[in-house]
């Protein structure tokens, strides 16, 4: 058996929660509530036949509410023979100095650092949740230990995540940054942080603002530029004989490039064009506008809840005009909650949980296993964006800039999407489907229906100067 030590750091008011799931785990040798940077101390003893950063990961690292944890491998206890407890003080100065070390070592460990800025809270935490859980499942199955990952929550809003990137670069020296949901906080984030000589590997935003004059060789997307889904969502209008949608998204970037996507590919002339509040849950005044428009399509982008509010209310409205959109208001954490409202829309996406290739199978197999829900497109971007990293690691220190850059520029990772190639701005050239919603027993679901675009880039590779 090893003996591990292993610092575990707490979301605000979460320690009480998470040492009572340690419990009852029963994992624990002896589990402390500390003072200092870290809320608690957890002693425990790992198979010598099991990794011990398998193990964390695998039995400590899901528990909600733990931000870090710094793990220390005991060895030789000493002893002496004195009967005065002289071996007590020995004890507690061994323990005491351990922790120094595991404090002072974590900062100068060989792997990588890697800063998690998501969404966790409020109306778009779903989005974040899947990203992290998919990225958390890929470091575990690696069976890497010198990954180390620190989580924080942005809350949906730009000042707190600039807040956490300023953090996590000056004070805990992450290597990497990745996570961000929201285009506008990326547009936030990211230019800072490339600037600083950070990598950042984007999980889900991909604006329009960071593809073209704004690219930078540290920055890589790993889901799509922003306008790619609705690109192929206007393809498919086009295809189908709709001339006439009503177009609606929220008013920030992604919105803005959703709706440029659409517009640069369709062949017909939208009817109105409408930009709502982001976080907008009220749809009245909008589905009034669309059910007066004369249009013989709606094409719409609102992401996580929005989606949501959205579908329900439009179902609840009798209006009959066939609806369309990118995957984000279709995908699977939305349809549980959106329901039969759903059902036969078509969407448009680069990842469907039956695309046919042997990676997507045992990743769709291995997330429902830990996590006991269906992956979403959110969670198979995380899974990505983490083997993608770890492909890089393979082959290349993240001290060496240029070797590393070119190790993520390869993409030699086997994707869930299966093919995965990046253009020369870092965006993925990629397939982009058409989806169908249907339901499977009591899930509601997705299936392929065919391809919208193949081998598809992005409109802003010839703007970025790389």
């Amino acid at each position: 058996m090893n003996c591990i030590l292993a610092q575990i750091r707490c979301r605000p008011g979460k320690s009480y929660a998470v040492a009572n799931e340690i419990c009852l785990r029963e994992i624990q040798s002896e589990l402390y509530s500390t003072s200092g940077p870290f809320d608690l101390l957890l002693k425990l003893y790992v198979p010598s036949s099991e990794d011990i950063g398998k193990f964390v990961n695998d039995r400590i690292l899901d528990i909600d509410g733990i931000e870090r944890t710094v793990t220390t491998l005991m060895f030789k206890a000493f002893r002496n023979n004195k009967p005065n407890g002289g071996n007590m003080k020995l004890k507690s100065f061994l323990i005491a100095a351990s922790l120094a070390t595991a404090i002072a070592g974590a900062a100068s460990a060989e792997g990588v650092k890697v800063g998690m800025i998501t969404t966790l809270s409020g109306g778009g935490a779903g989005l974040g949740i899947d990203v992290r859980d998919g990225f958390m499942l890929a470091v575990a199955q690696s069976g890497r230990n010198d990954i180390e990952v620190v989580i924080e929550d942005d809350q949906r809003k730009p000042d707190i995540a600039v807040q956490l990137a300023d953090k996590m670069i000056q004070s805990e020296k992450v290597d990497v940054l990745t996570g961000i949901i929201w285009s506008n906080l990326a547009i936030a984030v990211v230019p800072a942080a490339v600037a600083q000589g950070k990598f950042y590997l984007s999980p889900n935003a991909g604006p329009s603002a960071l593809a073209g004059k704004g690219c930078h060789q540290n920055y890589f997307n790993v889901a799509w530029q922003n306008d790619n889904l609705s690109e192929a969502g206007g393809a498919y209008l086009s295809d189908e004989g709709f001339t006439s949608p009503f177009l609606l998204a929220p008013n920030y970037p992604a919105g803005h490039d959703m709706l440029t996507g659409f517009k640069s590919f369709h062949k017909g002339e939208p009817v109105n064009e409408v930009y709502t509040k982001l976080g907008q849950t009220d749809y009245a005044a909008e589905i009034a506008q669309i059910r007066a428009s004369g249009a013989d399509s709606v094409f719409f982008f609102l992401p996580g809840g929005m989606g949501i509010s959205f579908l329900k209310q439009y179902a609840d409205s009798g209006v009959d005009i066939p609806v369309f959109g990118p995957a984000f208001s279709f995908d699977q954490g939305i349809l549980q909650a959106v329901g039969a409202a759903a059902l036969g829309v078509k969407n448009t996406s680069q990842w469907s949980k039956d695309l046919e290739n042997e990676t997507n199978a045992a990743f769709v197999e291995s997330f429902q296993a830990k996590y006991g829900r269906l992956p979403s497109l959110y969670a198979s971007q995380g899974f990505d964006t983490a083997n993608l990293l770890i492909s890089a690691l393979a082959v290349a220190d993240v001290s060496d800039a240029d070797a590393f850059r070119a190790a993520l520029e390869a993409a030699d990772f086997a994707s869930t999407r299966g093919d995965f190639a990046f253009a020369a701005n870092h965006h993925p050239i990629q397939d982009i489907y058409v989806r169908e919603v249907i339901q499977e027993g009591d899930v509601f679901t997705n299936k392929i229906v065919g391809i919208a675009l193949s081998d598809h880039s992005n409109a802003y590779v010839d703007q970025c100067s790389m």
